[in-house]
């Protein structure tokens, strides 16, 4: 998404947070826009502190995914808007893609809000839909949201009123946390096709498949079973279902 912008705008420079450690071995990592920023040529800024990290004579600062509330005394300095990938309001918080498939969500959308100190709250600015299929996972929808993006940001600028939000329908999107990554066999089969999907390619779902701790990352529905396509038994690789049960033969 930042390449797409840096094609059409000028980015004085890229605001994200510190490196910090990841991974199983602890290593301080970069996070990956600060890589497409240095790759692009852009300035980057990393403060602990938000207040001390940005220049108030910037225009607009758009906020994609930082996942720290930003302070009304920031807010104040600079015109802010803010990416989020659902139709707030629904959906409104850390994980609207993911709660949106989750629920069985037929379609979703970006929607570029103007930020205030509430969650998600702001009013709206521009706003996209597309339509969501029973087989997309998360990382479908996000390459979605990505690609309408660039052009929702030019509409969201040229925007002199941007509209309130809806104060029906609003929904929020918790987290996800480890109890949302297990699959309960016995729930019913769209059911756990639809948290399969919600957590690929990124997170993963979990549960005991032929009698081994599993991830599962992509199924199917067919005549309204469930079918598994790619797992991951535990320190393993991910394979097709298929090699997973011809090693067990």
């Amino acid at each position: 998404m930042l390449e797409r912008l840096a094609a059409q705008h000028e980015v004085a420079y890229l605001l994200t947070r510190p490196d910090r450690p990841s991974g199983r071995g602890r290593q301080v990592s970069p996070p990956p826009a600060k890589e497409t920023a240095e790759r692009l040529g852009i300035a980057v800024r990393q403060p602990e502190r938000l207040d001390e990290g940005f220049d108030p004579d910037v225009e607009t600062i758009v906020a994609v995914a930082y996942g720290l509330l930003v302070p009304a005394t920031v807010l104040e300095r600079s015109h802010w808007l803010n990416v989020h990938p659902s139709l707030l309001p629904r959906w409104r918080g850390a994980a609207p893609v993911e709660r949106a498939l989750m629920a069985g969500d037929e379609e979703t959308g970006v929607s570029i809000i103007e930020l205030v100190e509430e969650l998600d709250a702001g009013p709206i600015a521009a706003r996209s839909v597309f339509p969501v299929s029973i087989d997309d996972d998360a990382g479908d929808v996000f390459a979605r949201a990505a690609d309408l993006t660039p052009a929702l940001i030019d509409e969201a600028l040229a925007s002199r009123e941007p509209a309130p939000q809806a104060e029906d329908g609003v929904m929020y999107a918790e987290k996800i946390g480890p109890a949302d990554r297990e699959l309960d066999w016995s729930r019913p089969p769209v059911e756990l096709h639809n948290r399969i999907r919600a957590l690929s390619p990124h997170i993963g779902a979990r549960g005991e498949v032929e009698g081994r701790p599993m991830i599962v990352w992509r199924s199917r529905l067919a005549d309204g079973k469930l079918e598994l396509l790619e797992v991951q038994p535990e320190g393993r690789r991910r394979m097709s279902y298929d090699e997973f049960l011809r090693g067990l033969r």
